[in-house]
């Protein structure tokens, strides 16, 4: 069975998947977000076999996401170093990170904590809405199409209302 090709649907969550979505790439990109730097330091801080390591760091240098950094000549080495793109992942990445301290085995004892170096105090990742600076949650947002919907994405939402709309009337 081939993998899907989430990158051809027009849904910028799957194409996020297509790119960042595979084993172990949010594990290296929170360990580049850690400070780790060198292939031979994400091999033990991950114990990842190197093939997939290789793996991984290439595809996210393909995608913008990472770059490659020579620092040693012979034997050539190089450092994965974070872009703009992968910078803005750490959103991204906290809010996992958040949801794993709540969800799963951490029992209010969560692994690392993250600090505000503005004020000094540590936090937790919450979406808050870039207009009003309200927070948002899954009952206070709605989906609907965007600019970039095709009209098959429009009668898609159309026929989701529509049912939403049944289940309401037969409650």
């Amino acid at each position: 069975m081939g993998r899907t090709d989430f990158g051809a649907m027009n849904c910028s969550i799957a194409r996020t998947l297509d790119v960042v979505g595979e084993r172990w790439a949010l594990l290296v990109l929170r360990e580049s977000f850690f400070g780790t730097r060198r292939f031979e330091d994400f091999l033990q801080r991950l114990g990842i076999a190197r093939n997939v390591l290789s793996d991984r760091l290439d595809r996210l240098v393909q995608a913008g996401i990472m770059r490659k950094e020579r620092y040693q000549d012979r034997p050539e080495r190089f450092e994965y170093r974070l872009t703009e793109k992968g910078i803005a992942l750490n959103d991204v990445v906290l809010a996992i990170k958040a949801w794993g301290d709540r969800w799963t085995d951490s029992a209010g004892n969560p692994p690392t904590v993250v600090r505000h170096l503005d004020c000094g105090q540590t936090f937790e990742a919450v979406p808050v809405c870039s207009e009003c600076g309200g927070r948002v949650h899954a009952r206070n947002v709605r989906a609907e199409p965007g600019p970039g919907a095709t009209a098959d994405d429009v009668a898609g939402w159309e026929e989701r209302l529509e049912a939403a709309a049944a289940r309401r009337a037969s409650r």
